[in-house]
């Protein structure tokens, strides 16, 4: 029996997760902790992209990576570029990424978010803009240490589904 029209139910939660990390990714903090704040649309590209790649891949880091240029008024495409690279990358090695432990997983987590600082950071260098090393380590480092805590609750949101 086919669907007559309408967006599969199992994928909105996944477009809330990103809604949600889209909003994380904007709001406020304070000075000190400014250059550490997790890179939480790519955690959230990763894992979804690592657990259900049919529904999330390359086509959904694209859209996110321009949603995020858009909200923080950087170089239309840049991260739509790096969130794309990342999310080839995740899809080869997901299969393998999957079975480590967490620690592990948050190994490859800090690869992958080094390689989109990277390509951000040489997108930067061609425009011209100069970003301080702080601002890219902080991230990773971030992202990295929360990588756990973002893979349980969307384990969660993901048995629900």
């Amino acid at each position: 029996m086919s669907r007559r029209g309408g967006a599969d139910p199992r994928l909105w939660p996944i477009v809330l997760c990103l809604v949600a990390a889209l909003i994380l990714s904007s709001l406020p903090l304070p000075g000190w902790a400014a250059p550490f704040r997790p890179s939480w649309v790519l955690l959230t590209l990763i894992y979804w992209t690592m657990h259900v790649p049919r529904r999330f891949g390359l086509g959904a880091a694209w859209l996110s990576g321009l949603a995020l240029d858009t909200l923080k008024g950087a170089l239309l495409g840049q991260h739509a570029l790096a969130f794309t690279i990342v999310a080839f990358f995740t899809l080869k090695f997901r299969l393998r990424v999957r079975v480590f432990p967490i620690w592990q997983q948050s190994m490859a987590v800090l690869a992958l978010v080094a390689l989109c600082e990277f390509l951000l950071y040489w997108v930067d260098g061609m425009a011209g803009r100069a970003v301080s090393l702080t601002d890219r380590w902080g991230p990773m480092l971030a992202s990295a240490l929360i990588w756990p805590l973002v893979a349980l609750l969307f384990g969660r949101v993901q048995r629900r589904l």
